[in-house]
């Protein structure tokens, strides 16, 4: 606890100083004293939720936020404010990516067939769209990744965007990359990788996995309307992907196509999509 000790990480320095009882979630913990610099300490000084109040909601905050249930609606039905289910956001978001990285961490093998595409939605308005870029296991349907990214507003909003908004800078590019180099470890050398026909999907492949092997397919218009992910079609080789894309519509609440809840933020729809994608792995696929 007190780095500045030299003794501070010596287990025969550090005796037990009784406890306290902690009122927001009715738990007695257990106080800690190291003998050489006297600085006291206890088992929730280095936990995440630290100096956190009303510890007893986050489970169910995290279990709404997963399931199409808006931040608002989250507040009254916990009875707590709004800004407290915002500020649960941000440490829900924090403890999901640790266990996500310990999900692929304990991988037992690396994966073989890898689905990436990208989904669009928008920030606030029609005119300042947003690219979610994400990468599927084929095999597990695991969400091993996503990424946020600005891109350009495109075909007849074009110029209403420039227009009021000034120039949006393009992210697409830096959201793959990204992406990509946080489960590059993952994969394996020789995988195959999928996607539909996008112009620069295979440079990006070639340059992090350039033993893989990467298979692009043409991508299908939607036949009925808001299924935008859901293809009509015989058979779909990117399924497991337009699936999981599907139901990131379905279950986040801001991302549902005709909704009164937008993104205001793209960083906290990066941390919703952190939440929901180790609930989705944890919870709806079994992988503690």
């Amino acid at each position: 606890p007190n780095q500045d000790c030299l003794f501070y990480n010596k287990n025969d320095h550090v005796i037990k100083a009784g406890f306290y009882y902690r009122k927001d979630d009715s738990r007695h913990i257990k106080r800690f004293k190291c003998k050489h610099c006297l600085k006291k300490f206890s088992l929730a000084t280095f936990s995440t939720a630290y100096l956190q109040k009303k510890r007893r909601v986050n489970h169910q905050v995290r279990n709404l936020l997963s399931s199409g249930v808006s931040m608002r609606r989250i507040a009254i039905l916990l009875d707590i404010h709004r800004t407290t289910v915002e500020r649960k956001l941000l440490y829900l978001a924090q403890v999901a990516r640790v266990k996500q990285q310990n999900i692929l961490a304990e991988l037992k093998n690396q994966v073989t067939h890898l689905q990436f595409d990208d989904l669009i939605t928008i920030e606030h308005t029609k005119l300042k769209p947003l690219t979610v870029t994400l990468a599927v296991d084929k095999i597990k349907r695991t969400m091993l990744g996503v990424e946020v990214g600005t891109i350009p507003a495109f075909g007849h909003l074009s110029y209403k965007s420039v227009k009021k908004y000034g120039k949006r800078k393009c992210e697409h590019k830096a959201t793959i990359t990204k992406l990509f180099e946080s489960i590059q470890k993952t994969i394996s050398p020789d995988a195959l990788i999928e996607s539909d026909k996008h112009h620069f999907y295979a440079s990006k492949v070639k340059k992090f996995f350039p033993k893989a092997t990467h298979q692009q397919y043409d991508g299908g218009r939607s036949c009925i309307a808001g299924q935008g992910e859901l293809k009509k079609k015989h058979f779909d080789p990117l399924f497991t992907l337009n699936h999981s894309c599907a139901m990131l519509r379905a279950n986040i609440n801001r991302l549902i196509r005709k909704t009164w809840c937008t993104t205001k933020n793209p960083m906290r729809l990066k941390d919703h999509l952190d939440i929901y994608i180790e609930f989705h792995n944890s919870v709806l696929l079994g992988h503690t």
